[in-house]
């Protein structure tokens, strides 16, 4: 696993045991807490129209909420891998295999 992953990956972890939060750190939860997060990124869209919604049209300040949004997301995935131990580069790149021979 790369040094940013295992950085990153790391100060979640200290994030969440410095607030006794393990136990709440089930994989059922998170995957929800995924679920309500990715909703929040899409509500972001909400209403706009497709080229409402490139980079070239969204003011910095929609960027920057469009960016917490696509962080409370990773941050997420990343704890759920965290708590499941599974190497998140290693899985990505064995799906881009997968996908390669499927399309």
């Amino acid at each position: 696993m790369s040094n940013e992953f295992n950085e990153l990956i790391s100060s979640i972890r200290d994030f969440a045991i410095a607030r006794d939060w393990e136990q709440f750190h089930t994989p059922k939860n998170l995957a929800m807490a995924i679920t309500g997060e990715a909703g929040e990124l899409a509500s972001e869209f909400q209403w706009l129209k497709a080229d409402e919604s490139l980079r070239s049209a969204l003011s910095q300040e929609k960027l920057e909420a469009i960016a917490m949004e696509i962080a409370d997301v990773q941050i997420y995935l990343l704890r759920l891998a965290d708590v499941l131990g599974i190497d998140v580069p290693e899985s990505v790149r064995k799906k881009i295999e997968i996908n390669e021979s499927r399309f």
